[in-house]
């Protein structure tokens, strides 16, 4: 069948690195910061340089991230650009992309915002409750110190991001204490070794100019942008503007993205607590989580009986039929259903975004997994496929890269599932 129709193999890819972003911590730039999504950034660069072969490439990341596809087209020689929807992360995205920044000017303006912390007296009193449990006073004070000292320095600059980037890389690494996924304290965790806020902010910085040193001696190409926009429009990107669209979309695992960065967000007093991350962040992003889809779980009929649901429609309809009586019978009432059809329904819409941006004979890397909450099944590498194809691409095959959810001591279901890329032909 044309969706199944299987591509000829990926040369010099590596099958089994592109699904983490752990590597990416030992690699310039990309360390500045870690974000709890992404994917291998030396993939990344084996992938676009065999795509490119010898001309130019346009490279599209609609998930953006932190930036590794862009930082790596660049490295490339390729035209990068990336969308990205979580505002926190789009700053931190576009601080990186400003590697090319004088040097001496940011380390110039890091020493003088850690000189004008250490006259100061920061201040514990205001901060959230999250806030305070995460820091000891004294260790607080002087990250209020620090983030005081940034703000008094505030200019329209990349020196400035980036100084900003510093201090927002050493939070995690100041505190003691241990932390959940979605940042709650931990009783009965901790770590052996919390920095001190001072010098680890003059260590990140100097760090972080010992990377920018580097690469700019041997790096020249092009610029990589990063836009804050929605991957459900591509806004802002020319129609047929990407030879090569390489992402790794939300999984549909019930994982909050909105939630990965409340801790910084917290501190920086982008919210107040954990209610604000519908308003401010929640609304932009693809509905992954059933903390996303609950102002919307009343029009989840209404979205299968929609156009964009109509390929999957008879294999979608039966699975949250299924997930919605389940649901009663379980204590969290969880509305996978509901995150099950909006999931798709947004994906379908990034579909539909990609075909209109991505060139006639371009094509599309999707890192994804499969999901089973409550333990019922959802095949969605086949269905992104045939999504893909309702949206006008021609062809599509799923590689698997491992197995996930085979330890199965504590978890809540024993299907099998598995990581993959989607490669779509356009």
């Amino acid at each position: 069948m044309r969706q199944q129709r299987l591509f000829e193999d990926e040369p010099g890819v590596a099958v089994a690195r592109s699904g983490s972003f752990v590597d990416n911590m030992r690699l310039p730039i990309h360390r500045w910061f870690r974000y709890s999504a992404g994917f291998s950034a030396e993939w990344v660069r084996e992938l676009i340089l065999a795509e490119a072969g010898n001309r130019p490439l346009r490279v599209l990341d609609p998930f953006a991230g932190s930036g590794t596809v862009v930082l790596e087209a660049e490295r490339c020689g390729a035209e990068g650009l990336g969308i990205e929807s979580h505002p926190f992360v789009a700053r931190v995205a576009n601080a990186k992309l400003g590697w090319r920044c004088d040097t001496a000017s940011f380390r110039r303006l890091g020493h003088a915002i850690l000189a004008a912390a250490s006259y100061r007296a920061g201040s514990a009193a205001g901060y959230p409750p999250l806030i305070c449990k995460c820091f000891p006073t004294k260790t607080l004070e002087r990250l209020d110190a620090l983030h005081r000292a940034t703000l008094d320095h505030a200019e329209h600059s990349c020196a400035y991001e980036l100084c900003w980037l510093s201090l927002a890389s050493i939070l995690r690494a100041c505190s003691p204490v241990g932390t959940a996924q979605w940042q709650y304290v931990l009783p009965k965790k901790s770590k052996a070794r919390a920095r001190e806020p001072f010098g680890a902010y003059e260590e990140r910085v100097e760090m972080m100019a010992a990377d920018m040193r580097a690469r700019q001696r041997h790096e020249h190409g092009p610029v990589g942008q990063l836009l804050a926009s929605d991957a459900r429009t591509c806004e802002g990107i020319p129609a047929g503007w990407a030879d090569l669209v390489v992402t790794s979309p939300p999984y549909a695992n019930n994982y909050d993205y909105a939630d990965a960065t409340r801790l910084e967000m917290m501190f920086f007093g982008e919210i107040k607590g954990w209610s604000d991350l519908q308003s401010v962040i929640r609304q932009h992003l693809v509905r992954s989580c059933t903390q996303h889809v609950a102002p919307f779980a009343d029009r989840t009929d209404s979205i299968l009986k929609s156009r964009e649901i109509e390929p999957i429609h008879k294999d979608l309809a039966p699975i949250c039929a299924e997930l919605d009586r389940i649901k009663d019978h379980r204590g969290g009432k969880k509305q996978y259903h509901a995150m099950i059809a909006h999931y798709f329904y947004d994906l379908a819409h990034v579909w539909k975004a990609l075909r209109r941006v991505t060139r006639h004979g371009g094509r599309v890397c999707f890192i994804i997994g499969d999901s089973a909450p409550y333990g019922v099944y959802v095949p969605v590498d086949r269905w992104l496929g045939e999504l893909a194809i309702a949206a006008g691409f021609q062809g599509y095959r799923f590689e698997k890269l491992r197995d996930r959810n085979t330890k199965w001591k504590n978890r809540k279901h024993r299907v099998p599932l598995h990581e993959g890329r989607l490669w779509v032909e356009g």
